[in-house]
């Protein structure tokens, strides 16, 4: 026997009592533990930072790894998990100043002020006390983490996490950037970097790339620089950043550019002349064609000479960034805030001061704007110019903007020093490796993640702040070098309890320099923190120091799984430093991961971002706990594929249950109801006579098993759901067990019939929850020890195809759904319900099929007969007589009487007594057969009791 099971299912108890299951058989251990000694599979988990509550979009990322890990485990392989933890950075800083109520280097250096202690000594003992605030941040979230990972069923081992900002991790860290100091790919640069004002510090590419915004409006000015010797006559120029005017030294003209010098008004203006028709809205008059060659080496006076300049300055040049593609087809250069007006700028020698300070204000030679945030001196600028007759004309664009990926900043293009490690060095061999990766969805292959490469800058190292990895250089006062790979290098001794390689106690560490033999201290830099999370390869294991050869049977990773952004995140930095590593020696393979599954965003239902702004956020645990985590699991693998946007909410989820779910839960239902009724129990399978109902849905079980694998083998996640769910619904629920109905329960009395019926709905429910058991880890396990003896589904191998196909089933019941599918379309259409019988269907002759799988589709439309014609399509006979009038009335009084025999409480193998005002007379034994009614009483009010015995 089976033990009974309720239609009335509530999946997130359901989850609550297999999750107490799981944590006392210890059954994640178990698994392990089953393929020990057996080939690994290897995993990388992304670190998290825990400093804020897991959100839906992780549970998205966790589902998805978890989906893989569950698969190749049951397929044999030893699946080792590691979780780990990102600790450092700005994350965790900006959540410690909000704490504080502060905002700003300036304001941690001032957190502790000691009149007694010098200015040095009261900046140290505030970094160390803010320090100490960020490491106590940093696992403030860490139970809601595990909770959450949990609850989704996400198998992880987070006793033995790697942790970011132990001696051991930073210590690895250190060791990478030496090698790669060693090969002369680490250097000091003084050039323009992203920079974020707020956090005082710059970026790196990878990390602007994530906080891009569309549609920023901004400023959009033409400014006309009269030239020094021929009055009234300007040069016409375009901007976007007005704030970058006051520190122009130069103009760029595009060689092979076409200008223009027009009279507009009293005025002469000298633009590109493909661009006059797009600006000039007024009429004027063409006096001279010019080329670049005509422009360079013209001065011009400058809008602002807030600074006397010991260069040259205030002259046209030629650059290649100058074009006609938009503006006017010549560009300002400020040199100290653009890449490549920078590069311009050392080419020609050009005047480089700053009129911006690191705060992002104007400094104190900067007149009326000094003091004010450039960003909102913007308007302040386009008055001062239109008052002065230099403004042409200023409007408001929208446009693509890079803010501060943490704060939210606008961030400033600002010439400063900073440590660059030389990735384009590397270019070519970076994109060969990532060649070698089998991306999901594979376009991002050449696309996001190829352009990016194609495309690539120089990795800005440095980060001017407090809590990170500290950059492991030492410098003597005479500019002396040395770049430390270990703890041991400097003294260190990694095994001390005391011992801490974070600020400022590292900063205090002297090291004496071989060359001059003076002090060196280190230099005041941490590293970005996405160097921390790209080197959890080895670092993750105190590698090159220990665990030698377990680094390397940990490297390189099977599989990996993040969002889209971490294209330009984790994923790239995994790969940057891997083949760093490999120019280095150090490693063989220069690709960290051969496959990764790039996860699009998650979005509201209306596909709007979410936000706390919005108030449109879905919590996950809203989600957890109305429908349950198999619901949530299941809604993000099969709604869009891999690398989609997913649009999300608690409806959207519900609604997947009832489509999926319940109707897998229902099938469980329908069969445990009936095998216990008929009393059937598994066992050894004895020869039967094959039906071709049975043959049919096993030889679709089979390429069912065999299409899923090789799904998910190829890391097509949303395919081998979709077939699943498409199976399920489809071929097992709404046609095999609805044609199978008539063969089961206790007015049925062919025990072959019968027993070919359990035999194979048993072996397609075990087969289905095997399949399902990395998809739907909870709802699986419970359909699977309901029907087997076994512990666990997730200690069972995968299944595999017994190849039972049979073609000619598949392609003769192919056409009897067709049939039957058309021919409830013309039922519906004629507003004529499936229980009422009709008299006929009239087929067109390309629908002839053996009369066997005829009368399954004539059966499920409920059509007495067919008749096969010349016409093109399907049409019914729907006149209803008499007497198909009254079967119809029968069929439906079955329906209520079965429905009030669940309500009464009698199990569908208890004779009983029905009640019923009226019935047709010639379908009496009909409705007693089907209901199991020794009698039918005439009463005013349809009931049911139990016939007494």
């Amino acid at each position: 026997m089976f033990k009974p099971v309720t239609p009335r299912v509530s999946f997130p108890k359901l989850e609550e009592e297999i999750l107490r299951f799981w944590q006392k058989e210890g059954i994640f251990k178990k698994s392990l533990e089953r393929n020990k000694g057996k080939k690994g599979f290897i995993f990388y988990e992304g670190p998290p930072t825990a400093n804020g509550k897991p959100g839906t979009h992780h549970v998205l990322a966790r589902s998805f790894k978890d989906i893989v890990c569950r698969l190749k485990t049951m397929q044999g392989f030893l699946v080792e998990r590691k979780g780990g933890w990102d600790t450092h950075g700005l994350p965790v800083e900006l959540e410690v100043e909000k704490q504080l109520g502060i905002s700003g280097k300036q304001d941690i250096l001032s957190l502790k002020s000691d009149p007694k202690k010098s200015d040095l000594e009261n900046q140290v003992d505030s970094i160390e006390h803010f320090n100490k605030l960020c490491r106590e941040n940093v696992f403030k979230y860490v139970e809601d983490w595990k909770e959450i990972t949990d609850r989704v069923g996400f198998w992880i081992d987070m006793d033995r996490s790697y942790v970011t900002l132990d001696n051991s991790y930073i210590e690895s860290v250190w060791w990478a950037l030496k090698k790669i100091w060693e090969k002369g790919l680490l250097v000091q640069d003084y050039k323009v970097a992203p920079y974020c004002p707020r956090c005082g510090t710059p970026l790196s590419s990878h990390e602007v790339a994530l906080g891009y915004k569309n549609n920023v409006p901004d400023p959009s000015v033409y400014v006309k620089f009269e030239l020094v010797n021929e009055p009234g006559t300007f040069f016409l120029v375009w901007t976007t950043t007005p704030w970058t005017l006051p520190g122009n030294v130069a103009l760029a003209v595009g060689e092979g550019i076409k200008y223009a010098k027009i009279k507009v008004g009293k005025d002469k203006l000298i633009l590109a002349k493909s661009r006059i028709n797009e600006i000039i809205r007024e009429s004027y008059e063409l006096e001279k064609d010019l080329t670049a060659k005509d422009l360079v080496g013209k001065s011009y006076k400058p809008l602002y000479q807030f600074f006397k300049y010991d260069k040259k300055a205030h002259y046209v040049v030629e650059a290649a960034f100058a074009t006609e593609d938009e503006g006017t087809g010549i560009v300002h250069t400020a040199v100290m805030y653009g890449e490549e007006d920078f590069e311009l700028g050392k080419k020609l020698d050009l005047p480089m001061k700053h009129l911006v300070n690191n705060k992002g204000e104007f400094v104190p030679e900067a007149g009326s704007f000094a003091g004010k945030f450039v960003k909102k001196a913007d308007k302040d600028i386009t008055t001062d110019l239109e008052k002065e007759g230099l403004l042409y004309k200023s409007e408001t664009i929208k446009h693509t903007y890079p803010f501060c990926w943490r704060c939210e900043t606008p961030l400033l293009y600002y010439a400063l020093e900073s440590w660059f490690i030389k990735t384009t060095a590397v270019k070519d061999k970076l994109i060969k490796n990532n060649q070698k990766i089998n991306w999901v969805p594979s376009h991002v292959k050449k696309g996001r993640m190829g352009e990016w490469l194609e495309s690539l800058k120089d990795w800005n190292l440095s980060r001017n702040r407090f809590w990170g990895t500290p950059l492991p250089v030492w410098k003597c006062p005479k500019g002396h070098i040395k770049v430390v790979g270990s703890a041991k290098e400097i003294g260190l001794d990694i095994s001390s309890k005391e011992l801490d390689l974070h600020r400022p106690f590292i900063d205090q560490v002297p090291v004496i320099c071989g060359e001059c033999k003076e002090k060196m201290f280190r230099v005041s830099e941490v590293i970005d923190v996405w160097f921390d999370s790209g080197s959890m390869p080895f670092a993750q294991w105190h590698y090159p120091f220990e665990n030698d050869q377990t680094f390397k049977d940990w490297y390189p990773a099977d599989y990996i799984c993040e969002a889209m952004d971490q294209t330009r995140g984790w994923f790239y930095t995994l790969l940057a430093i891997a083949t760093l590593l490999e120019k280095a020696g150090e490693v063989k393979e220069g690709y960290p991961y051969k496959n990764v599954i790039s996860l699009g965003l998650v979005l509201d239902e209306r596909g709007q971002k979410m936000s706390k702004s919005r108030g449109n956020v879905v919590d996950p645990w809203e989600v957890i706990n109305v429908a349950g985590a198999d619901a949530m699991r299941w809604y993000f693998f099969s709604s869009t594929g891999a690398g989609n946007e997913y649009r999300f909410s608690v409806r959207l989820v519900e609604d997947m249950i009832k489509r999926f779910l319940l109707i897998l839960w229902n099938s469980y239902v329908f069969f445990t109801t009936y095998a216990n009724i008929d009393n059937w129990k598994p066992g050894k399978e004895t020869t039967k006579k094959e039906n071709m109902l049975d043959g049919w849905i096993l030889s679709e079980l089979d390429r069912l098993v065999e299409k899923v694998s090789s799904d998910l083998n190829h890391y097509s996640v949303t395919a081998a759901s979709r077939r699943i769910e498409d199976f399920v619904v489809n071929r097992l629920s709404t046609w095999y067990l609805r044609r199978s109905r008539d063969k089961v329960g206790p007015a049925r009395q062919d025990s072959e019939t019968k027993e070919g019926f359990y035999q194979t709905t048993y072996e397609v429910l075990t087969v289905l929850t095997k399949l399902l058991a990395p998809f739907t880890p909870f709802i699986s396990e419970k359909i699977y020890k309901g029907l087997t003896s076994s512990l666990s589904v997730h200690l069972e191998e995968w299944p595999k195809s017994k190849k039972r196909y049979r073609a000619e089933y598949e392609e003769l019941m192919g056409k009897a759904r067709l049939i039957a599918t058309l021919g409830h379309a013309k039922r519906k259409e004629a507003k004529i319900k499936v229980r009422q019988p009709l008299k006929k269907i009239f087929l067109p002759s390309e629908y002839e099929i053996p009369k066997d799988y005829l009368d399954l589709a004539l059966d499920e439309l409920n059509i007495k007969e067919a008749e096969f014609t010349k016409a093109k399509e399907i049409s019914l006979d729907t006149k209803i007589t008499k007497d198909l009038e009254a079967e119809g009335r029968a069929r439906e009084l079955i329906r209520e009487v079965q429905e009030a025999r669940k309500k009464a409480g009698v199990s569908f193998d208890e004779k009983v007594e029905v009640y019923l005002p009226s019935w047709p007379k010639k379908y009496e034994e009909l409705i007693k057969k089907e209901t199991l009614a020794d009698k039918i009483v005439k009463e005013k009010e349809l009931r049911v009791v139990e016939a007494r015995k």
